[in-house]
């Protein structure tokens, strides 16, 4: 029996878990990669690690997002994305919510965003929002607002695409923000089928005809096609799908987000986008004590995960 306090917890560990692990595989093909059974936050003896000053067990901007989000809503009682856009600017020149306080991974739509931001343009229009612009960078973050927010689900879709404007404003990076805390919030609560019914929900929520709708039947899940398998790259939908089929092939914690770190390419944004899920799943004594023990920055995410579990028990 996995409680929701583990579920929670899981989720919140099994996001931060997910990049760490991830970090030093990141820009490599899958054919590079080490075996499955030597993924670990130390990599094998001569394995060209990327971010090779960064300490094993460290997150990367993923996680520093995640806990900037988290922050926010903890501290404003509600998503307020001028707050969000100003955490996200002091992670950048700061090391805000950064292990050590150190930045070492930038996307490209994020960093042109917190410079807009730094500029004085309003939160919700700083993102970009062109074609060419659905990097993962607002899906890597928007967990917490899932095992966060109380409101219904119209609420809880509005919010995750309102998160995403600000570094990443096309529809389809709304979409999948969107999608993926319904996903969440469907696993939290214990649903017999959690993405079907995420899927259900956002086809009732955004009938045929609207944009973000369009994305979801064009781009993210076609209605009449089989969609491509996920590849593990930076781009928004491809993460989505990715994180998708590492988790519904099924296994424990540890075989997840070792999948999906398999894929290559994105490796902390593709398994940290699992790991969040995974986490969720199996709850947080689902998550291998090695690496518990060993991720780093604790005293910088455990206040937020007690003041969450807080906020979830009332």
């Amino acid at each position: 029996m996995v409680t929701r306090e583990e579920r929670i917890t899981g989720g919140l560990l099994g996001l931060l878990i997910g990049d760490a692990l991830g970090v030093p595989y990141e820009f490599h093909p899958p054919a590079r990669l080490p075996s499955r059974d030597s993924i670990e936050f130390e990599p094998p003896p001569g394995f060209d690690r990327a971010h090779p000053g960064v300490p094993p067990g460290t997150w990367s901007d993923d996680g520093a997002h995640a806990l900037c989000l988290l922050d926010s809503l903890l501290y404003q009682g509600r998503l307020e994305v001028e707050d969000l856009g100003r955490r996200l600017v002091n992670w950048r020149e700061w090391g805000y919510l950064a292990v050590d306080g150190q930045v070492f991974d930038v996307g490209i739509q994020t960093d042109l965003a917190l410079h807009a931001l730094r500029s004085g343009t309003p939160a919700l229009e700083a993102g970009p929002a062109g074609v060419r612009d659905n990097g993962n960078g607002s899906l890597m973050r928007v967990l917490p607002l899932a095992l966060w927010h109380t409101g219904s689900d119209a609420q809880l879709v509005a919010d995750a695409m309102a998160q995403s404007r600000v570094t990443h404003g096309h529809a389809r990076a709304l979409a999948c923000c969107a999608l993926y805390c319904l996903w969440a919030r469907r696993v939290l609560d214990e649903a017999p089928d959690p993405w079907e019914s995420a899927l259900d929900t956002f086809r009732s929520l955004h009938p045929e005809g609207s944009e973000v709708r369009a994305e979801l039947d064009t781009h993210l899940f076609p209605t009449d096609a089989v969609p491509a398998s996920g590849t593990g790259t930076g781009y928004v939908v491809d993460c989505l799908r990715s994180s998708l089929e590492c988790v519904q092939r099924g296994g424990t914690f540890e075989q997840m987000v070792k999948a999906a770190i398999a894929l290559g390419h994105d490796t902390d944004t593709t398994a940290a986008v699992t790991g969040g899920i995974a986490g969720l799943l199996h709850g947080v004594r689902g998550i291998p004590e090695r690496w518990r023990s060993a991720l780093r920055g604790k005293d910088v995410c455990d206040p937020l995960l007690h003041k969450l579990l807080a906020h979830a028990a009332r």
